[in-house]
């Protein structure tokens, strides 16, 4: 049962878990505006993505050493002040290399809050009798369908400048309520056992592969709908950016309610067949979205890949949480394998979307074999 100090940490970490979903959401729907003005094709597009990527990359190496010198709270202060006062510089980008500089930043404090704030709500999770981890991811992607939306009803009346300045405004008051409230003392692991194993934290296993490969293709069946919906609407079928926007807010919908819903779900039907089926939902969804060329198909599918995709990364998550070994290893790999996906996937579709392909045919060579992937090996580690 949480006291009142773990009941106001709960709020503020939840509306942490807000925020940050509204932070790229903000800008992702209008890609197909900030493609014009940094003047790019769709190839440079991907590669521009991918470069930006570097900055979570960075900020993986160093999370550990900096949560451990600072502590969640003073991390998580300083990343969501961090990505609130860097989202303009995306919006004042008129070149490739502020707009890469711009994603950079703000994927390197996203790493520093993502990291901070899931250890946090963790610990609160654990506290009481009924868990809210769940529900806590659940409101990332309600709050990336707010972000989506805004943008997507403003893309054709507001200047994305303007847009983007609001949102950091708006970002920068709710985080003065969060810090407050956060927990000021982290919870630790035994000492010793961490300083016996840090020497350890890369050695190579069977298992450390799979879960690598799995966080590898769990990356790119949220990323592609996600990323790439507006512009599957825009170049594809010649939508405007307002109703463009619709895709990703479709996708991101989706997402919300398999958060919401995968609990109830997964004690109905078993962990297992809840595994499976998500999985099924999730390339069913992905194909209609990407393979039929009719607008409507494309937003309807996105909504169901959406549910489906929501439920594979907390599983993966507790998956690997729950293996015998060393605490973290399998998260660290996990981590390392959708990292290492999320830098190549935006390339991928990039290139391939400027070649003979649609952009959704070139999200479904990219997304369906990666859906594909995760089941075979999810079901190979399960038989292991």
């Amino acid at each position: 049962m949480l006291n009142a100090t773990d009941r106001r940490a709960l709020r503020s970490v939840g509306l942490q878990f807000l925020v940050n979903g509204v932070v790229f959401a903000s800008f992702i729907p209008r890609l197909p505006e900030i493609r014009t003005a940094i003047d790019v094709d769709l190839d440079r597009l991907g590669l521009l993505l991918t470069l930006g990527s570097l900055g979570g990359i960075a900020g993986s190496f160093l999370v550990s050493s900096v949560l451990s010198r600072f502590g969640t709270k003073r991390t998580m202060t300083v990343g969501a002040l961090g990505l609130a006062a860097t989202l303009p510089v995306i919006g004042f980008s008129t070149n490739a290399p502020m707009f890469v500089a711009g994603l950079l930043v703000m994927q390197f404090f996203d790493v520093m809050t993502d990291m901070a704030m899931n250890m946090q709500g963790s610990w609160l999770s654990g506290r009481r009798s009924v868990p809210v981890i769940n529900r806590l991811h659940g409101l990332w992607s309600l709050g990336s369908v707010i972000g989506g939306a805004g943008a997507a009803a403003v893309a054709t009346s507001v200047s994305l400048r303007t847009h983007l300045v609001v949102v950091s405004l708006v970002l920068l008051a709710t985080v003065a309520y969060v810090i407050p409230g956060l927990l000021k003392v982290d919870e630790h692991v035994n000492d010793a056992d961490s300083a016996r194993t840090a020497g350890r934290t890369f050695r190579i296993s069977p298992t450390v592969v799979i879960f690598a490969v799995m966080g590898a293709g769990a990356i790119a069946i949220e990323f592609v709908p996600s990323d790439w919906a507006a512009l599957r609407l825009t170049d594809d079928f010649g939508l405007a950016a307002g109703v463009a926007g619709l895709g990703f807010v479709a996708f991101t919908t989706g997402m919300v309610t398999g958060r919401f819903s995968g609990d109830t779900l997964t004690a109905r039907l078993g962990p297992d067949t809840m595994a499976r089926a998500t999985m099924i939902v999730a390339a069913t969804g992905i194909a209609i979205a990407t393979l039929i060329p009719w607008n409507v198909a494309t937003i309807v599918g996105l909504f169901i890949a959406g549910t489906g995709v929501a439920a594979v990364f907390p599983r993966l998550y507790d998956d690997a949480a729950k293996a015998p070994g060393r605490p973290g290893a399998l998260l660290g790999a996990m981590g390392v394998g959708s990292r290492l996906g999320a830098l190549a996937t935006p390339v991928a579709v990039g290139a391939l979307a400027e070649s003979p392909l649609a952009v959704g045919s070139a999200m479904a060579v990219v997304a369906l074999p990666a859906a594909v992937m995760v089941f075979v090996v999810r079901e190979y580690a399960r038989r292991m």
